[in-house]
């Protein structure tokens, strides 16, 4: 496997280029008092692109970003970036982190420099990992797939030559989102390399096998029906890029204000800020997702991600079984949750952690009670 370093680079005529879009934003109509109410409030999108262009510094996030170290490997032809903190402890556990969407690596490094350098944050250095965090193939720095087919158990393939490739025979892996389905592929396909899974997301396609034997309690069909109602409110992003994303995909790749609405409006919705995305993420923490995804052109092949997964749901038949230990951290906000038993219908639940706090961005929103209960679980592995 070829592997070599990675610095990120963006030319100055890209950031002149974004400052001059942003300049030039043609607005649209706005209705009074809607707020929020229509899935994106005018006067804070407008607040946060004069904020984008007259004191977002791009050259301090870069410089912060490639502080840790960068890396691209050539994978079966694919160009895949991935962030590698390797701790200096001889008992490190390797484990892969895998973010979802609308996220990008940078979303967990924090979680990652936790994990890895565990003594800096007052915990026990024997609790340290090496940490591998890649960029999904068509995210940021990841090339964009060139044919049809990259779904998450591709992925998860990929992932786990990876890891072969960077000298880990047997690894632990943690997603939420789109990572929870690439951690839980990595649990099915190739469970003789995985020591646990820890996810604090269920895949939304996720459908265990229902024998005769054991119908679906009363709370699992209530779950199905609370996931079904979410779906009608705040899917339509989900379908749409499921079912038409190279629709969406131009208008995402040309208009920067285009792209931010389509992704604050998820930051806000998703996570535990009751309303105000500002409680939880600074306006650099979310103009650095954003600007990752404009820089790298790289909304178009993300979103295709979806219609690749639907053609490939985590539908499992009666055989499939998550079978190497799962450990689930729920937070309180995500956006749906299974109960317990539906969930280990399909995985080998040994551990259940009730959150106090935080939704779906766990790692940017909630990163130490994340790494706390990673660390705990990964115990019976040391």
């Amino acid at each position: 496997m070829k592997i070599d370093p990675f610095t990120i680079s963006i030319s100055s005529n890209e950031i002149q280029d974004l400052q001059q879009r942003l300049s030039v934003t043609r607005w649209p109509s706005a209705i009074e008092n809607a707020d929020w109410a229509l899935g994106m409030d005018a006067g804070y999108l407008k607040d946060l692109t004069e904020y984008w262009l007259r004191q977002f510094d791009w050259r301090a996030v870069e410089a912060t970003l490639n502080k840790v170290p960068h890396y691209k490997a050539t994978i079966e032809g694919r160009s895949v970036h991935f962030v590698h903190m390797r701790s200096r402890e001889t008992n490190a556990l390797p484990i892969v982190l895998t973010h979802g969407w609308p996220s990008t690596f940078a979303e967990l490094l924090k979680l990652g420099d936790m994990l890895a350098h565990p003594a800096a944050y007052g915990r026990a250095s024997s609790q340290a990992f090496h940490v591998v965090i890649p960029s999904l193939p068509g995210y940021a720095f990841s090339s964009p797939p060139t044919a049809l087919g990259t779904n998450t158990f591709l992925i998860a393939a990929l992932w786990s030559a990876l890891m072969q490739g960077l000298g880990y025979d047997q690894f632990m892996a943690h997603g939420g989102d789109i990572g929870a389905g690439v951690s839980t592929a990595l649990g099915l396909r190739h469970s003789q390399r995985i020591l646990g899974v820890h996810l604090n997301f269920i895949p939304g396609s996720y459908q265990p096998h229902v024998g005769d034997a054991s119908p679906l309690s009363t709370d699992e069909t209530s779950y199905l029906a609370t996931r079904a109602s979410w779906i009608e409110r705040e899917g339509g992003y989900s379908h749409v890029q499921a079912t038409k994303p190279d629709v969406l995909g131009p208008a995402l790749n040309d208009s920067p204000v285009g792209l931010a609405a389509w992704i604050v409006d998820k930051f806000r919705s998703w996570s535990d800020c009751d309303g105000d995305v500002e409680r939880r993420f600074t306006r650099d923490e979310i103009l650095t997702t954003i600007s990752l995804f404009w820089f790298t052109r790289s909304m178009p092949s993300a979103i295709r991600l979806y219609w690749e997964n639907r053609l490939q749901p985590m539908k499992f038949d009666s055989a499939q079984r998550v079978s190497v230990p799962v450990a689930f951290a729920r937070f309180p906000k995500e956006i749906f949750v299974p109960p317990r038993s539906y969930v280990e219908r399909g995985y080998n639940i040994v551990r259940w952690t009730e959150m106090r706090k935080g939704g779906h961005f766990a790692a940017l929103e909630e990163p130490e009670m994340l790494a706390d209960d990673i660390r705990e679980f990964s115990r019976q592995f040391r």
